[in-house]
């Protein structure tokens, strides 16, 4: 039986925006684009797949932005909640009209989530980091930033990356760091994320190790 919560009322609807055109080949250029942002760390991605509901300037989903929107239209479905940790009624409605995928009313009951107000960032404890027995069962978080460069400079280490790899992301909280650096010692626990700002992305995996200067 399905949650009424999650139901397409007609509110929902009016505000549905257009999913990929071409869903099978853009969902695959959207997810090659996201395997290799968390494969290569701190590199900047760019979400070339056009997707009319977040580039239109008169449409609501644009609030989300392309590598948001796109990246969890190609990532959810009917068994991975995500969780909106601001109310954004089109972009709610299209992840459950397009992808089918229900939505977590709290952080803890989601498989993707998306922050749009970086400010507003939960503990991350809140988030599901998995078990020893599955990591897998793991939160993967989207958070938008102001910008991915011009900030303070971080230094990355870690898999994919040859030495170290400096990155500058604006917008940010300083306890994100911290917090996500407790993680660490659980690993392989932990949650992935990807910084996200207009078309462009950042995967941040928990195997990476983070310097502040």
């Amino acid at each position: 039986m399905s949650d009424p919560r999650n139901a397409m009322t007609p509110d929902l609807l009016a505000a549905l925006a257009p999913g990929f055109g071409d869903p099978v080949h853009d969902t695959q250029t959207v997810f090659r684009t996201l395997l290799d942002a968390l494969a290569r760390p701190g590199t900047i991605g760019v979400i070339e797949t056009p997707l009319p509901a977040a580039t239109a300037a008169d449409a609501s989903p644009a609030r989300a932005g392309l590598a948001a929107f796109a990246s969890l239209l190609a990532l959810a479905d009917y068994a991975t909640p995500v969780w909106l940790a601001q109310p954004d009624a089109a972009l709610a409605a299209a992840l459950r009209f397009h992808a089918g995928a229900p939505l977590a009313q709290q952080a803890r009951e989601a498989a993707f989530a998306y922050v749009h107000n970086a400010a507003a960032l939960p503990p991350l404890e809140d988030f599901a980091s998995g078990t020893p027995e599955s990591p897998e069962q793991s939160a993967t978080v989207f958070v938008r930033v102001d910008s991915l460069t011009g900030g303070a400079a971080l230094t990355l280490r870690g898999p994919g990356i040859e030495t170290t790899c400096s990155i500058a992301p604006v917008g940010l909280p300083e306890r994100f760091w911290r917090e996500r650096a407790a993680l660490a010692p659980h690993f392989p626990c932990g949650i992935d994320f990807y910084l996200v700002c207009g078309d462009r992305l950042m995967g941040l995996p928990r195997t990476t190790l983070v310097e502040m200067h």
